[in-house]
C-alpha cells in the first residue's frame, strides 16, 4: 500500500467512525424521543384528546425546515424524517386509546 493510500485508508476509517459514532446517537436519541411521545400518548387517551394534532405537527415541521437550512441539510429530506417519526407517533398514539 502506498502513504496516499495508507493515509486515504486512515481518512476513510475515521470518517466510519464517526459516522457510527452518530448513527448510534441518532438510535439512543430517537429512543428517547419515543419514550416521551409515548407519555403523551397516554395522557392524550387517560384525557380522551384526539391522537394527532395537525396544528403543532405543521409547527414542528416549519421548525424542522428551518433548523435543516440552518444546519445545511436538505429541507425536503428533514420534513420526510419528520412525517415519518409524526406518523409512527401516531400510530403510537391510536394504540394507546385501544
Amino acid at each position: 500500500m502506498t502513504d496516499t493510500a495508507a493515509k486515504a485508508a486512515e481518512i476513510l476509517k475515521g470518517h466510519r467512525d464517526s459516522i457510527d459514532r452518530l448513527d448510534a446517537i441518532l438510535v439512543y436519541t430517537l429512543g428517547e424521543r419515543f419514550k416521551h411521545t409515548q407519555a403523551v400518548g397516554a395522557l392524550k387517551a387517560t384525557h380522551d384528546l384526539p391522537p394527532s394534532d395537525p396544528t403543532r405537527e405543521a409547527a414542528q415541521i416549519a421548525r424542522l425546515e428551518d433548523l435543516a437550512n440552518r444546519a445545511d441539510l436538505d429541507p425536503e429530506f428533514a420534513k420526510k424524517f419528520l412525517n415519518f417519526i409524526i406518523a409512527e407517533v401516531i400510530q403510537h398514539h391510536k394504540q394507546h386509546q385501544s
